[in-house]
């Protein structure tokens, strides 16, 4: 007897592995699944910009990406003493005005670079309502406490976002012929929005990605993370205690319906090897220091040369460089 539904998800033809280069844009989901991929050594890149959640914010960080149109002071915005970009999160915000424009430009130029080399966006949606600045009218990313009167709320269409991002799309084509996208939306729900309008808004998503997997096929997919939650995972006990954001947990079973999903056999495998690395590495000992510890250390490191001799596609000399580190300071 099965006590839940589960949600049926074949295997992707579009197999991730550890030289795929991915990028991952969107809201706190993308953060989740490509946090996981960080620390399982996949050449990725998170969220350049920041968590964004309306998909005309998230277009434009890419379109931004693939012309390398940064930002300059004069698309800096300030507020209570502290310079924001209304085209990011405010992870970039900064009192000191140089500081926030050096944080947008060192991020920029390394995700251009990734975006180079990308052959896999994954896509989070999580809101079709959008927020335009009544100065200018363009949509903000965050709008950083400035006071409401300051912005429009409107909610996009299907065909706003579909033709948005059917551009996009071709636009990166063009530049990277062979490079696949993944969409998904976010379980997440935006309750201040009220109960009936967050229902509407992610019903909206979900339309757009479905009319751009019509219109893209075998370009565009859909990956169910919002299915995942809401219908496998539909209990309290899966949340939070806002009862709005997954707990470790349900973020925990989706990235394992992630793997599942995109992974092949070899690369589960050197998931769980490096897994085995990587707890070594986290390993605080009880005396730091001594004859043990210091073996340990050595064993970890030869652990680390022969997980890079065995897959030299991986490179480890960033946790090999911090390791000796520690070693000099037993």
């Amino acid at each position: 007897m099965e006590f839940r539904t589960r949600v049926a998800i074949p295997v992707s033809d579009v197999p991730i592995n550890h030289s795929t280069g991915i990028m991952l844009f969107g809201s706190c989901f993308s953060s989740y699944i490509g946090s996981q991929l960080q620390q399982c050594k996949f050449t990725v890149d998170v969220n350049p910009f920041g968590i964004l959640f309306n998909p005309l914010s998230i277009s434009n960080a890419i379109q931004r990406l693939l012309q390398g149109k940064g930002v300059g002071e004069a698309d800096l915005v300030r507020r209570q003493g502290v310079y924001h970009s209304f085209m990011h999160h405010g992870e970039f915000s900064s009192p000191d005005k140089q500081a926030c424009l050096d944080a947008i430009f060192t991020r920029f130029t390394r995700a251009t670079n990734a975006l180079q080399k990308a052959d896999l966006l994954f896509i989070t949606f999580g809101t079709a309502y959008v927020y335009r600045w009544k100065e200018t009218g363009e949509v903000v990313a965050n709008c950083h406490k400035f006071p409401e009167s300051d912005f429009q709320r409107a909610r996009l269409s299907v065909h706003d976002i579909v033709e948005e991002w059917s551009a996009l799309i071709e636009e990166m084509t063009k530049y990277r012929p062979t490079v696949k996208w993944v969409f998904t939306v976010s379980p997440i729900r935006h309750w201040k929005d009220g109960a009936h309008e967050n229902q509407v808004s992610k019903s909206i998503l979900h339309l757009a990605i479905d009319e751009l997997q019509k219109r893209f096929e075998g370009v565009v997919r859909y990956f169910p993370v919002y299915e995942i939650v809401l219908d496998e995972l539909r209990d309290y006990r899966f949340y939070n205690e806002d009862m709005i954001h997954p707990s470790p947990v349900a973020v925990e079973y989706v990235w394992q319906r992630f793997a599942e999903t995109y992974f092949t056999q070899q690369t589960r495998t050197i998931n769980r090897e490096w897994e085995s690395i990587r707890k070594s590495l986290d390993h605080r000992p009880l005396h730091p220091g001594s004859a043990s510890h210091q073996t340990f250390a050595e064993q970890t490191m030869l652990k680390l040369r022969e997980f890079e001799r065995k897959y030299p596609f991986i490179s480890c000399e960033e946790e090999m460089r911090a390791l000796r580190v520690k070693m000099s300071a037993i």
